[in-house]
């Protein structure tokens, strides 16, 4: 699956399996253990100076339940989701467009939008399915810093 996901903006709201949180401004949902995840958790909280952004694990009740919400599922390597304005977007498109709204070193995902869809696709699924034994699993909130600790959504 790749870039905006076809659901009405908002539609977990009205969702009974989606809790209610915060929804107004973007959210991330990732992989709360992997090392390149926790990486990019950490360059949002430092580099979004309008501290809009809010980041959740896929491994939380929240996170879970707007995967499901999504046709996606926490388990999978291929489930990274940006839900911002009430439309979610989810693999690498959602990476770009997260850099984008981030600014600062995330600006520096945009010439991927230059790739063809189906290179792009490629790109993601290797990343999404081999980071683990890429990059190695870390715990994202292991010790997290002050300025990750009050974007984290449980």
């Amino acid at each position: 699956m790749q870039g905006l996901v076809s659901r009405e903006p908002y539609s977990y709201r009205a969702d009974p399996a989606v809790p209610e949180f915060d929804d107004s401004g973007p959210l991330t949902i990732m992989d709360g253990e992997c090392a390149i995840c926790s990486v990019g958790a950490r360059l949002i909280a430092r580099f979004d100076k309008a501290g809009e952004f809010r980041i959740c694990r896929s491994q939380t009740a929240l996170g879970e339940a707007l995967l499901g919400h999504y046709g996606l599922s926490a388990g999978d390597p291929e489930s990274w989701l940006y839900i911002v304005d009430g439309q979610a977007f989810t693999s690498l498109d959602a990476m770009i467009r997260a850099g984008w709204r981030v600014g600062g070193v995330g600006v520096l995902l945009q010439p991927l939008r230059l790739m063809p869809r189906g290179l792009q696709d490629w790109l993601y699924l290797r990343l999404a399915r081999n980071r683990y034994r890429l990059f190695g699993h870390k715990d994202m909130c292991a010790i997290p810093d002050p300025a990750l600790r009050a974007r984290l959504m449980e």
